[in-house]
């Protein structure tokens, strides 16, 4: 039975969402608590996540035996055996051909920011940034919606051969006493969001206009390289 996952992570215990050589993954930890529980099945997620990138609602599908029919009972022995890091949200089935990352249409990221010192309890899930032009961001953030190729905002090495993304929305508001970046497109280039969210906090700091965004968005010259820290951003809500 083809069923699909909603699921919610504290990144910063895992290498990233999918199995890598490297360290344990939200998928490794997932995939035991399966095999404990004697359901042999492969996981498949709507996208991948970094190392130290949150979730709120990522997306899985797999097949599960015929037996598990009550997913509420589901759902409990799962949160009962998954680390208090990953916890399932939701669970239901769906159509056979259903596929959790082919059939997204829309995928929303959050990154937070905070213009208070950050503490021992919440350094890992916001970025502090000083002084925050609230005005000058929302400005420049629009002009990252639209159809644009990415090739100045993805990492190197990745092996995207089509850098184009469409950006249905990208906007930033104020939220009690965070600020948010979100942006909702159809997909998303390895570390595209850090990097557009590093430049708009170059902006912010007056290292840059949103003129040499647009340049850079143009792909007339690099000016920016570096992304911002993964500890503020989180895979919100997959769309289908």
């Amino acid at each position: 039975m083809n069923t699909k996952f909603v699921i919610s992570y504290d990144g910063s215990f895992y290498c990233g969402s999918q199995t890598q050589p490297n360290g344990l993954s939200v998928e490794d930890k997932l995939q035991e608590v399966f095999k404990h529980l004697n359901i042999d099945t492969k996981i498949v997620l709507s996208g991948r996540t970094d190392k130290d990138v949150h979730a709120t609602g990522q997306v899985f599908n797999c097949q599960l035996p015929d037996y598990w029919k009550d997913l509420k009972k589901l759902k409990e022995i799962l949160n009962r055996h998954l680390p208090l890091s990953i916890r399932v949200n939701k669970i239901n089935f769906v159509n056979e051909d259903f596929h959790s990352r082919f059939y997204a249409k829309k995928r929303v990221y959050r990154y937070i920011i905070t213009s208070k010192p950050t503490t021992a309890f919440n350094s890992r899930y916001v970025t502090y940034i000083k002084h925050i032009d609230e005005n000058k961001i929302k400005e420049a953030i629009k002009l990252f919606i639209g159809t644009h190729d990415f090739e100045f905002f993805h990492k190197r090495g990745s092996d995207k051969e089509n850098l184009v993304r469409e950006v249905f929305d990208a906007t930033f508001y104020k939220y009690r006493d965070i600020y948010v970046f979100k942006f909702t497109a159809n997909s998303y280039l390895r570390s595209q969001i850090r990097l557009m969210v590093g430049f708009l906090l170059k902006i912010n700091e007056g290292s840059f206009s949103k003129e040499d965004l647009l340049v850079q968005l143009n792909r007339q010259k690099h000016l920016y390289k570096t992304p911002a820290s993964p500890y503020g951003l989180y895979l919100a809500k997959v769309y289908y």
